[in-house]
């Protein structure tokens, strides 16, 4: 057997491995606001009232995340039940579920802090294992008799931050690790301990330590009793066996283990009756965790050589004909579009019909929600015309105002303090707006007739908004609030016949489901 030279004790003159790495760790200046980022979407949990707006707004202020969670939308398995491109966060919360979002988001962020670290190649093989993990524990969540289970799925994608982290600061060690590990004559835990002076799951619970991540989360990444695991009694416990199992056969996947004879023969064994899952359960939960891996890899510009199913276009959205379906592949995001001066997408028509559509779907679900409704016309709004701040307005009857109850864009929550109105009827645009029910979309708003006509707590809240649309909800002659968006420069562009009438169209059918009363 080979010699393994361990760790030098802490009390030695020279660091161990393990102090080392964590006091470099420390020193990396992104990490903490990776851990802060990271920390702000655990805290959205999928109970809260406005827990969709929340997961939307975290998103659509990172460009980048916001792209990638529209790719992973637009993917062959999620495309299929809908038919039509996805373009906005909130129909893409709707159409993977909030879990799936939530979980994709926090590996979105741990790919792209990781993923152009020195030796890439090892880095990204242990994020695709996360990313597994995240998976198998998401799918392990729906099968949980404990609340809140969702954090299932965040447990198990944090199981393996020790090797991530390992492989990024300090790969040499790493690759010894990996060495004497994939040896036959030497125990890979027995390897770690020696070399890193610790397990890996206790390294990566160190590192967290100063991430602010919920302390059950960082519990969960703790080793397990040896041997046949009973059903826990205990939320945490339960956590602690899910992000395991999920990493363990996340493991299995990526090394292709998983397709010969037996493979699971041991994990079922220790896990079987503790998570009651059977091989049957488990063949099938491949398959799927096999697809979202590829798909989630996928969007994230990760490559992965797991067999990709054949797409099945056979489903479209109800109510919808087939001539006004447009395939994802053929719609670029407003993210990505070319631009106006203004800041307006080129393809604001094609984005504004595929909000259409989306609210179309939405519809029809037995699952809709007023609120989540209301967030995705206005980011369709917001993102197909390139605004920079969006929000509803609605009527309280308590105070006897228009008050603001969700915005996105730039400063959307300093600005929707202030966004808000007496009921009573004066002469200023938005009231005008509201009595005569006509939209309003103005491309310079600093033409004296129409300066003449804001408000004053416009103009002090908003005193550079150069374009904007004021869209009144008024229901048989009485005014509900309105929509409103702007920009800080003028739109010399206008908005043309098609897109006004697509507007009014997603205006109509939020209309018809307030009627209903949701």
């Amino acid at each position: 057997m080979a010699h393994i030279e361990p760790a030098k004790s802490p009390s030695s003159l020279t660091q161990s491995p393990r102090e080392r790495l964590l006091r470099k760790i420390n020193d990396e200046s992104d990490l903490p606001t990776l851990g802060v980022a990271i920390a702000k979407v655990v805290e959205i949990t999928s109970s809260g009232e406005d827990s969709v707006a929340k997961l939307a707004h975290f998103i659509l202020a990172d460009v980048g995340l916001t792209q990638k969670i529209l790719r992973l939308s637009n993917t062959v398995q999620y495309r299929t039940t809908s038919g039509a491109a996805v373009t906005t966060i909130s129909r893409s919360i709707f159409l993977l579920g909030f879990n799936t979002v939530k979980t994709s988001a926090m590996a979105m962020l741990l790919v792209d802090f990781f993923k152009d670290k020195a030796q890439a190649v090892s880095v990204r093989k242990e994020l695709v294992r996360s990313l597994c993990a995240s998976i198998i524990g998401r799918e392990m969540s729906q099968r949980g008799r404990f609340p809140d289970g969702e954090e299932a799925a965040v447990a198990a994608l944090f199981k393996n931050i020790g090797r991530i982290l390992l492989a990024s600061f300090d790969h040499e060690l790493y690759s010894k690790i990996q060495k004497v590990s994939d040896g036959a004559e030497s125990d890979s835990d027995e390897a770690t301990k020696l070399l890193l002076g610790c397990s890996f799951e206790r390294f990566g619970e160190m590192a967290l330590n100063g991430w602010k991540i919920p302390d059950a989360i960082v519990q969960s990444m703790g080793p397990l009793a040896n041997g046949e695991l009973k059903k826990a009694s205990y939320r945490n416990d339960w956590l602690k066996q899910v992000a395991s199992f999920s990493d363990s056969l996340a493991d299995l996947v990526m090394s292709g283990k998983h397709k010969s004879q037996g493979y699971a023969d041991a994990l079922l064994k220790k896990f079987g009756k503790a998570l009651e899952i059977d091989q049957k359960t488990l063949e099938e939960m491949l398959i799927r965790v096999e697809t979202e891996t590829r798909q989630l890899a996928k969007s994230m510009n990760i490559s992965l050589a797991v067999a990709q199913p054949e797409p099945d276009e056979s489903q479209r959205p109800l109510g919808l004909p087939s001539e006004f379906l447009m395939k994802s592949e053929e719609l670029v995001s407003a993210q990505e579009s070319d631009r106006h001066p203004s800041g307006k997408p080129l393809n604001a028509r094609d984005l504004l019909l595929a909000g259409v559509q989306d609210v179309t779907q939405m519809l029809s679900s037995e699952d809709l929600r007023l609120t989540d409704l209301i967030l995705l016309v206005l980011e369709t709004l917001y993102s197909s015309l390139g605004f920079r701040f969006a929000t509803v307005c609605l009527r309280d009857l308590a105070s006897g105002r228009y008050v603001s109850r969700v915005a996105v864009g730039e400063k959307y929550a300093d600005r929707q303090k202030g966004f808000g109105f007496p009921v009573k009827t004066e002469a200023d645009l938005f009231h005008l707006a509201m009595s005569n029910n006509v939209d309003v979309m103005i491309s310079d708003a600093a033409v004296p007739k129409i300066r003449s006509l804001l408000p004053l707590w416009h103009q002090e809240l908003l005193p550079d908004a150069r374009s904007f649309i004021i869209l009144p909800l008024v229901i048989q002659k009485k005014p509900l609030g309105l929509f409103y968006a702007d920009r800080a420069v003028t739109a010399e562009e206008g908005v043309p016949a098609d897109e006004t009438a697509l507007i009014k169209t997603l205006k109509s059918q939020l209309l018809a489901a307030m009627m209903r009363g949701g």
